[in-house]
């Protein structure tokens, strides 16, 4: 399987040589091809290796046939995450460059079945997504008794961001963070809530006394009803009793929205805050803040309803986070698939029914 798989071939086998009855690459290949296909687990993949070995011999080896699903188990437990994490991140990069002034979107995860036994945390994973790419740029799990405060600049770390926008929840607001996107040759619109509450404050002040400040208004009819958003922009960081404490610190930003229901009548308002390195426009603000979603409309909704992430139950060692990187390589390579509007469990299942379909994926350059 040249393209894809080449990039995980380097990877350190972490069993001893007297159980690898069945090599690395055979069993990654076979993972990618099942999830591709369809397949949620362990049990899933083997019954898709047994139905289709023929034609997986035509790019795998198999000397041993099929492995077992607890074979697979075991290989993603103690596989190294940091590793496949790596390797991911190369190819992606190799298909998939940032472009100056595209948006890239970081939020966080949480694998809700996954964790040892009920012993351990719940595994919280930090994903970065490009709108422009249509597809996830690197992940990172949090810490054990930790949060995404820890896990942003470690993907921050990885990434190569030069001119991209990176926007992050309130979560990610902090003054270190900023910095590191700033280091990184990026720009940043961070969303301000109550954990910076003298900032918050700050801006609202800001606001409340600017009442002519520069904004856009856009007014969108859909999904029964209408909704009116107006994006404020204010540049002058006197309002900002710390703004020196925030690397590059250009603007800060009000988006009220209002939906008023078209059945009902009934209204909802809302104001949210940020702060940004950037001199943009109201209009180009509004767009920002919101390419931001994608990563919860086109990532994070499509791993629970498309790939059923949420009811996974790997548990033993690092099969959680490992799996998590297949799908995702699965998920990239279905968002990249152009030929016909298909929605992503379509695609996946006709993965698992058309060869020809499931080979274009595996080995066309996105």
């Amino acid at each position: 399987m040249s393209g894809v798989i080449s990039f995980f071939e380097g990877l350190t086998d972490p069993r001893v040589d007297r159980t690898k009855y069945h090599s690395l690459k055979d069993i990654l290949g076979l993972t990618i091809c099942a999830v591709l296909s369809g397949c949620n687990d362990w049990e899933e993949i083997e019954l898709y290796g047994i139905s289709k070995e023929l034609w997986l011999k035509s790019f795998l080896v198999l000397a041993n046939g099929i492995p077992s699903h607890d074979t697979i188990n075991r290989l993603f437990s103690a596989l190294d995450p940091q590793e496949l994490q790596s390797s991911f991140i190369s190819w992606v990069q190799s298909i998939a460059g940032i472009s100056n002034g595209k948006v890239v979107s970081i939020d966080g995860k949480r694998l809700c079945n996954a964790g040892e036994d009920g012993k351990k945390a719940i595994i919280h994973m930090v994903s970065a997504w490009s709108n422009a790419n249509n597809m996830v740029m690197g992940q990172v799990k949090t810490e054990e008794k930790s949060n995404e405060i820890t896990a942003i600049p470690a993907l921050l770390n990885l990434l190569v961001l030069q001119g991209s926008i990176v926007t992050i929840d309130a979560m990610g607001c902090q003054k270190s963070i900023a910095g590191e996107i700033v280091r990184k040759e990026a720009d940043y619109v961070l969303a301000v809530k109550e954990n910076q509450a003298h900032l918050l404050d700050d801006i609202k002040d800001a606001f409340a006394q600017t009442p002519d400040a520069t904004h856009d208004t856009t007014i969108e009819t859909g999904h029964g009803r209408v909704e009116k958003r107006k994006c404020s922009v204010i540049t002058d960081m006197d309002w900002i009793s710390q703004a020196n404490d925030w690397e590059k610190l250009r603007s800060i930003v009000c988006v009220e929205t209002r939906r008023t229901d078209k059945l009902s009548g009934e209204t909802q308002s809302e104001k949210r805050f940020y702060i940004s390195s950037l001199l943009c426009t109201p209009k180009e603000f509004n767009e920002i803040i919101r390419g931001h979603w994608g990563i919860e409309n086109k990532l994070h909704w499509c791993l629970d309803v498309a790939f059923k992430e949420d009811y996974s139950t790997k548990q033993a060692g690092y099969a959680a986070e490992n799996f998590s990187i297949i799908t995702k390589i699965a998920l990239n390579l279905l968002r990249n698939e152009n030929s016909k509007k298909r929605s992503i469990k379509n695609k996946r299942l006709l993965c698992g029914w058309d060869e020809k379909f499931l080979a274009k994926l595996l080995f066309k350059e996105i």
